[in-house]
């Protein structure tokens, strides 16, 4: 039986899912007037120097946002709130079910650690335009690391804490850090990860090694310091006691940080987000995307090594005055798949977002959702997800278990916000599933064809968005404008390729079908990918599956799909392989021809949750495959290469 609560849905404004109301008058606007709609926006933010143009063009297509404007985003982000007498509200709420700590920082403590922290950058030599390597697990530290960076205008380059040591000294070499600031270990469920060994390596390999090392020592691992060039973070943080560090005036253009693209391999590519437009951005979307405003609680259960632990656990939320909970530990396995569910009703969390590779991890494992009916969820009013495709059985699962509005939204590491929501702070909307809804104002989505055209609605397309970006996304690849070009502006000019494919329908609702890349082509008829997951994922005894485009002699590709059954399912997978070939034939016809589908334990993924489709296609073709730098779990790899009789 499925322990939910009643459904508390808002109901859908006369005309929502139409070409009509005031989230699509609110997009129009925002093309048609950018001045206008972007500096009202911007008066959301405090400037040194308000703006008094929204957009500069000169340079297309390196467009800068406020040109004319100065700020501090860590200013922005808490002492302000400290200034109007809100240094009582709690500005993180720590979780640690890995180390069994629990913990509040208020914005007054904040404020002070920050700029504590900032002192003591500044007493190692950093200042305005130096970069920060920050190499930490999910710790309050590691916040306090990116806040004290922003606050004296160092650029800061957050890596996935645990990263192998050739990745880590890649994005050394190119970022050229003065510093990097790390950890002794990171805490999983079942190990603990020594991180300095791995810095130790990746300095050692790197040809721009910092000048420091600042190493927070963890009681699960206490780490040995190099002589003249380590520091203990406390004796780090004790250098700016007497000295903290003031807010510095920056260039509304002025790099806040720079982020390395999941899955890159060879020459990293540090996307590099500005500080004005990020800041009106970020506080545009948490109120009118995700309905968060000063007090409210937000919790992006994800990392800080990725785009949205910086957009929405970090800046977002502390720009907008709100309580952020930040969660060292999984979804599932810390100690079972309920601590999504504790944690938003320990910390009344009014919208939490987390990836729908989680929720199918908690679905495997609570297929009937009765772990929800546990805890006091009254709180909880919106679950959004994001980053990668939301297949209709999760979507379903969800809304069902929790009771709540489950809002879909899609967007990149480079664009740093949602490019289509449902825009639960402006005009909650009919919410149609397989769909993150329309697009956000600033964003000007077309759907083209190979030659550039736009097609009709329905058609499916390379999704692009017509230049300028809206504020917030990225100015440039980090010291290479040409890899800017080349890798986004070149093949449809004029327009952002965002490398995904979909359609947009009739009411104007965007449908993401997957990675151009991850549509095969079957004796000429072009299959998605994603089209044929979500069929096999409705299967009532599959938790999770992907489908990836294998070579074959007559028809040019075939499909094979990989699925994962739900924990305590007792299925016969030849039973199991015919009825889901039996599925998908009836569902998207013969044409499919989809014939191979392997019962799995676990799918190949990468920290981030996303499945490493290429490796699943690479071994279905035979090809040796090296092991991915981003995986999250090489057992997973090793068992699959066993299962499969692959090298």
């Amino acid at each position: 039986m499925v322990h939910c609560r009643r459904l508390r849905t808002r109901p859908p404004r006369e005309g929502a899912g139409r070409v009509s109301g005031e989230a699509v008058a609110a997009h129009r606007r925002s093309l048609a007037d950018r001045e206008a709609f972007w500096l009202e926006a911007a008066t959301a933010v405090e400037w040194r120097t308000p703006p008094t143009r929204a957009l500069d063009d000169s340079a297309a297509p390196f467009y800068r946002w406020f040109p004319d404007a100065t700020l501090n985003t860590c200013f922005n982000a808490v002492d302000r709130h400290v200034r109007d007498g809100h240094g009582d509200r709690v500005a993180i709420a720590y979780e640690s079910p890995v180390t069994s700590a629990s913990a509040e920082v208020t914005y007054a403590e904040l404020l002070d650690l920050v700029a504590t922290c900032a002192g003591a950058l500044e007493a190692l030599g950093v200042g305005h335009g130096d970069t920060v390597l920050i190499y930490m697990p999910m710790v309050p530290e590691a916040v306090v690391s990116m806040l004290a960076c922003a606050r004296i205008g160092a650029v800061h380059s957050v890596v996935f804490g645990g990263f192998a040591a050739n990745e880590l000294a890649a994005r050394i070499d190119d970022a050229r850090p003065a510093v990097v600031l790390s950890a002794s270990c990171g805490i999983e469920p079942t190990r603990v990860v020594d991180y300095k060994p791995m810095l130790d390596q990746a300095v050692e390999q790197s040809a721009s090694p910092p000048r420091h090392c600042v190493v927070l020592q963890r009681d699960a691992s206490r780490a040995s310091l190099v002589d003249d060039r380590d520091l203990d973070w406390d004796d780090f943080m004790a250098l700016g006691t007497d000295r903290p560090a003031a807010c510095a005036e920056l260039a509304s253009s002025d790099p806040l940080y720079i982020l390395y693209t999941s899955g890159t391999t060879a020459r990293p590519k540090g996307v590099v987000r500005d500080n004005g437009g990020h800041a009106v951005a970020m506080t545009w979307s948490m109120r009118h995307v995700f309905d968060i405003g000063p007090g409210d609680t937000m919790w992006a259960a994800s990392d800080i090594g990725w785009v949205v632990g910086h957009s929405y656990i970090i800046y977002g939320p502390l720009l907008t005055g709100a309580t952020t909970v930040l969660y060292e530990g999984k979804p599932v396995g810390t100690p079972d798949a309920a601590q999504l569910w504790r944690v938003a009703a320990a910390r009344g969390v009014k919208a939490l977002f987390t990836a729908p590779t989680a929720l199918r991890a908690v679905r495997k494992e609570d297929p009937h959702g009765q772990l929800v009916g546990d805890h006091d969820l009254s709180a909880l009013e919106t679950l959004f997800l994001a980053g990668e495709r939301l297949d209709p059985a999760t979507f379903l699962w969800a809304g069902e278990a929790l009771g709540v509005p489950v809002v879909d939204n899609w967007w990149q590491t480079e664009t740093g916000w949602p490019i289509a929501a449902n825009l639960r702070g402006l005009e909650p909307s009919e919410i149609k599933p397989g769909s993150p809804s329309r697009p956000v104002p600033g964003y000007d989505v077309r759907i083209l064809d190979p030659d550039g055209h736009e097609v009709a609605p329905g058609v499916e397309g390379a999704i692009c968005i017509r230049l300028p970006l809206p504020p917030g996304c990225l100015q440039t690849v980090w010291g290479d404008d040409e890899r800017y070009l080349s890798s986004y502006l070149t093949d449809f000019p004029g327009h952002y390729l965002t490398g995904d494919g979909g359609y947009v329908d009739e009411d104007g609702y965007l449908f993401v079908m997957g990675r151009t890349d991850d549509v095969i082509n079957v004796a000429g008829h072009r299959l998605s990918t994603g089209a044929l997951e979500a069929c096999l994922s409705r299967h009532p005894m599959v938790a999770e599956s992907a489908v990836v485009g294998v070579a074959d002699d007559l028809k040019g590709q075939v499909p094979r799909g990989f699925v994962i059954v739900k924990a305590g399912a007792e299925v016969d997978d030849d039973v199991l392989r015919a009825e889901l070939v039996d599925l998908v034939r009836d569902e998207v016809g013969a044409v499919a021809s989809l014939r191979d589908v392997t019962v799995v334990h676990a799918l190949p993924k990468t920290r981030s949750g996303k499945i490493l489709r290429k490796v699943l296609r690479d071994m279905s073709d035979g090809k040796a495959v090296e092991t991915p730098p981003t995986i999250e779990d090489v057992a997973v790899l090793d068992k699959l290469r066993d299962r499969l009789g692959r090298p």
